[in-house]
C-alpha cells in the first residue's frame, strides 16, 4: 500500500512540476492532489523517493523535482495515455490529408507535431531500404529523350532523363515503350529496391536483342535514381520551442542544438525505433546515448505504408515534459501518416 501512496505522491510531483516549472513541495501536494494522507506522511513519502533517487533538491528549499529515474517510472506506470480530442483528431486528419505529395506530407507532418507539443519535431523521410518500387513509368518527351519515373510504395519519386537513341514518337516507339514498360514493372514492381536492383540489373540480356541498348540506358538510370537517393534524410521544426524552456537547460541551449544539427544522430535515434516494431519509446535524459541530448528526452516512433515500417518521427524537448500529450500526439500522427501512406 505505501508503495502505491508513493507512486501517487511521484506522479502528483511530476504533474505539478511539469505545470509550474517550480519545485513541488509537500504543503503544495496536499493544496492541489486527494492523496488522502497526513503532511507528515506526504514529507516521509518525499524523504523516501529522494532517498530512491527519484526526485531530488534543486537548492535548499522545501521544494523537490523528478530525476531522470523519476520520470523513468511516472513514464512506465502510466496506465493510459491523454486521449485526444474528437476536434484533434478530425484536425490532425484535415491537415494531413490536404498534403499533395511526399514533400508535402512530411514537411505538414513535421509543423503539425512541433504544434501539437510545442516541442522540437522531428520526421524521417522514408527510408529506401525499406521500400519497394510500386511502378516504374517511361514518358517520351521528343525524339530519342525518355523520362524515367521510378515510384516507391512509401511515395517517393525520382526521375531521370535519358537519351535512348531512338526515336519513341512514332508508331513503332509506342510499342516499344509498351513492351519496356511491361518488362520494367515485371522484374521490379512489388520487389524490395534491393532485389528490384538485382532483377533490373539481368535483364537487359533477357530482353530481345534489339532492346537491349535501350533497357540498358533505362536501367542504368533507374541504378542512378537508387545510388542518389540511398542517404537518408529528415525535417525539424520546432526549435525555437526550446527557447521558452531554457531555464530547463543547466546550462546553456549550445549542446542540444549541435547535436539537433547532426541529423545522423537522430536518424539512428529514429532507426533504432523503426528496427524495434515501431513501439513508442521514450528516452529520458541520460538514457540518451548522445551527450547533447542528455538534458532532453526523446518521444518517438515508427510509421509506414500499412504494415511495413519504414522511417520513424518524434518529438524532442526538456525532460520536463507533458509526456502522456507528446506520446499520445507522436502516436496519433504516426498512426495517420501511416494511412496516407498506404493509399
Amino acid at each position: 500500500m505505501s508503495e502505491d501512496r508513493r507512486l501517487r505522491v511521484l506522479r502528483a510531483i511530476v504533474q505539478d512540476y511539469v505545470e509550474t516549472s517550480e519545485p513541488v513541495g509537500s504543503k503544495a501536494l496536499l493544496e492541489r492532489h486527494r492523496l488522502g494522507v497526513s503532511a507528515a506522511t506526504v514529507r516521509n513519502d518525499m524523504a523516501a523517493l529522494e532517498e530512491d533517487g527519484l526526485i531530488a533538491a534543486p537548492h535548499t528549499s522545501a521544494g523537490r523535482v523528478p530525476t531522470d529515474a523519476g520520470y523513468r517510472l511516472f513514464v512506465d506506470r502510466l496506465s493510459q495515455l491523454k486521449p485526444m480530442t474528437s476536434a484533434e483528431q478530425r484536425a490532425i486528419a484535415h491537415f494531413l490529408e490536404g498534403a499533395v505529395d511526399l514533400d508535402d506530407v512530411v514537411d505538414r507532418t513535421v509543423r503539425l507535431l512541433a504544434s501539437l507539443t510545442r516541442q522540437v519535431a522531428v520526421v524521417q523521410y522514408p527510408s529506401l531500404s525499406r521500400s519497394s518500387v510500386r511502378h516504374v513509368e517511361l514518358v517520351p518527351i521528343g525524339g530519342p529523350r525518355l523520362l524515367v519515373v521510378l515510384i516507391t510504395t512509401t511515395g517517393r519519386v525520382e526521375q531521370r532523363v535519358v537519351d535512348v537513341g531512338t526515336d519513341l514518337l512514332s508508331a513503332d516507339g509506342e510499342d516499344t515503350l509498351a513492351t519496356l514498360r511491361a518488362e520494367l514493372n515485371g522484374a521490379a514492381a512489388g520487389r524490395t529496391l534491393a532485389d528490384a536492383s538485382s532483377e533490373l540489373a539481368a535483364l537487359p540480356e533477357r530482353v530481345d536483342p534489339g532492346l537491349r541498348e535501350v533497357v540498358r540506358a533505362v536501367v542504368a538510370a533507374l541504378e542512378d535514381c537508387l545510388v542518389e537517393e540511398r542517404e537518408e534524410r529528415l525535417v525539424l521544426a520546432g526549435t525555437a520551442n526550446l527557447a521558452r524552456a531554457g531555464s530547463d537547460f543547466v546550462s546553456s541551449l549550445g549542446p542540444v542544438l549541435e547535436a539537433l544539427e547532426e541529423h545522423v544522430v537522430l536518424l539512428k535515434l529514429l532507426g533504432t525505433v523503426a528496427e524495434q516494431g515501431g513501439t513508442l519509446a521514450v528516452r529520458i535524459g541520460h538514457e540518451n546515448p548522445y551527450a547533447g541530448l542528455q538534458s532532453t528526452s526523446m518521444v518517438s516512433t515508427g510509421y509506414g505504408a500499412g504494415t511495413d515500417l519504414v522511417a520513424g518521427l518524434g518529438v524532442v524537448g526538456p525532460t520536463r515534459m507533458d509526456y502522456p500529450s507528446a506520446m499520445a500526439s507522436v502516436r496519433a500522427v504516426a498512426t495517420y501518416v501511416s494511412r496516407i501512406l498506404a493509399d
